[in-house]
């Protein structure tokens, strides 16, 4: 009945005659529309058990109806279709209500009267949002279940030991050193260890020993009592009394001051703690994961790490290697985080050529997965187009708009120039779209049609034409 269709959309209106425009037009536009005159029915069919229901891509409805006005329809789909995007038309004196229709989760709102051409953009974008959506569903969850752990991909041989890593060390309680470059997921492993131990229902302590200052972060980590120091007004709990029964993760364990690597050394050999400006030592039950990027033997070697806390520390090593040296992993990487954003941003990018993949795959990737999960986020913001292309990726010295900010500062233009040049720049990375330049560059589409025509980047008659094109149908 659908199956070929361009989607399947439910249009909710007690307006006969509007109800009936909507249909024809979308009908003819080759979607599949089911139609009701009020809210209540429409509800019914929605959250009904008719396997229809899970087919349905997009509802518009109008937001003044009786009996179930379209912000309650609204508030009862969210419980059974929390990812169905919601499209409320309203009336301009109504335009509050459906501003509120957005906080709550619809979609986006209509005007009446409106136009039928922004009618068949907005739904084009609702039914392909609607269609992401779902993607990265399953996506996720196929990929979740047969390359992850605890949220970090990877299909590579390399991977898959740490993964098996993970998995037989949960049940322990051993300490574990966790090594690998900045962005490589070290904090998310050890969040993998500590969900899959014993000691999963009890509290998960990060503390990163480069972020806070030497002077503070022994009372962080021990507490300290009161008096033990200016500002000490009260007796404060350590960090480790917070993870009691749990798991301690103490990143970049390399920036710890030798001071107090004494005196963790002490716990983790003791099991008990020493609050500052204590007497007396308590005991503690938790499990210590540490994690570093520096070279810890180095270190030793240097005399800025203890070596005995070190294999204290290093009972169970475990190295994530570099995203470079795993290149394998970059496609299924790359594509996770293109439907995961492309959903976040109702974006109609939904690939990338091989050709791009190709060019991720062989770049470097200093900031490892995080630098690349950053990269395909704004490449799905920015690329105009629905496929990501070899030319959309920056090359690896390549700054992006950075570098367009330094060379536009680099001979002193005159605001009039640079306003110039950055509004070429945001029209040809959105492939000329009107209305996409105009969001990004904060003015409405009439003030564009009037810069293009004053820098001359077109003649006056197309921009009659456009703005021809604009008026109400």
């Amino acid at each position: 009945m659908h199956e070929n269709s361009r989607g399947f959309v439910v249009v909710v209106d007690d307006d006969p005659e509007l109800r009936s425009l909507l249909v024809d037009h979308l009908s003819a536009e080759g979607y599949f529309v089911r139609e009701f005159s009020d809210g209540l029915a429409a509800l019914k069919f929605l959250n009904s058990s008719d396997p229809e229901t899970d087919q349905v891509e997009l509802v518009i409805s109008d937001l003044k109806m009786p009996d179930l006005d379209g912000l309650s329809l609204l508030n009862n789909l969210r419980p059974k279709h929390p990812e169905l995007p919601v499209i409320l038309m309203t009336a301009f004196a109504s335009v509050e209500s459906a501003v509120e229709g957005l906080r709550k989760g619809a979609f986006d709102y209509l005007t009446k009267p409106f136009r039928l051409k922004e009618i068949s953009h907005i739904v084009e974008r609702a039914v392909l949002v609607a269609r992401l959506r779902k993607q990265n569903k399953i996506l996720s969850h196929a990929v979740k279940k047969k390359w992850s752990v605890n949220e970090v991909l990877g299909k590579s041989q390399a991977m898959q030991n740490v993964f098996d890593m993970v998995s037989r060390v949960a049940a322990s309680s051993s300490s574990v050193l966790i090594s690998g470059e900045s962005g490589t997921g070290k904090e998310v492993i050890a969040k993998a260890i500590h969900k899959q131990s014993a000691r999963s229902d009890k509290p998960f302590v990060a503390i990163n020993c480069s972020a806070i200052p030497e002077s503070l972060l022994e009372s962080e980590l021990f507490g300290h009592v009161k008096g033990a120091f200016t500002g000490a007004a009260v007796d404060k709990a350590g960090l480790f009394d917070e993870a009691d029964g749990g798991t301690v993760f103490l990143d970049e364990i390399g920036d710890m001051p030798m001071s107090l690597q004494a005196k963790m050394l002490r716990v983790l050999q003791e099991r008990e703690i020493r609050p500052v400006g204590s007497t007396q030592s308590k005991p503690v039950n938790v499990r210590v994961l540490a994690a570093t990027h520096k070279d810890l033997r180095q270190a030793i070697g240097e005399g800025n790490f203890r070596e005995d806390l070190y294999y204290r520390l290093a009972v169970i090593p475990i190295l994530i290697p570099p995203l470079r040296h795993r290149p394998e992993d970059i496609p299924l990487l790359a594509n996770y985080f293109l439907h995961k954003y492309s959903a976040l941003n109702d974006s109609r990018v939904t690939a990338i050529t091989p050709t791009g993949m190709q060019k991720l795959m062989a770049l470097q990737w200093p900031g490892n997965v995080r630098e690349l999960e950053n990269l395909i986020e704004r490449l799905v913001v920015m690329t105009p187009h629905s496929v990501i292309q070899e030319g959309d990726i920056p090359a690896a010295n390549s700054d992006g708009f950075e570098s367009f900010f330094g060379q536009a500062t680099t001979h002193w233009p005159t605001l009039e120039a640079l306003e110039k040049r950055y509004m070429q720049l945001i029209l040809d990375k959105t492939g000329h779209k009107k209305e996409r330049a105009a969001q990004i560059l904060g003015i409405n589409r009439r003030t564009l049609y009037r810069k293009e025509r004053e820098f001359g980047f077109v003649s006056q008659d197309s921009i009659d034409n456009e703005c021809a094109e604009d008026e109400q149908i």
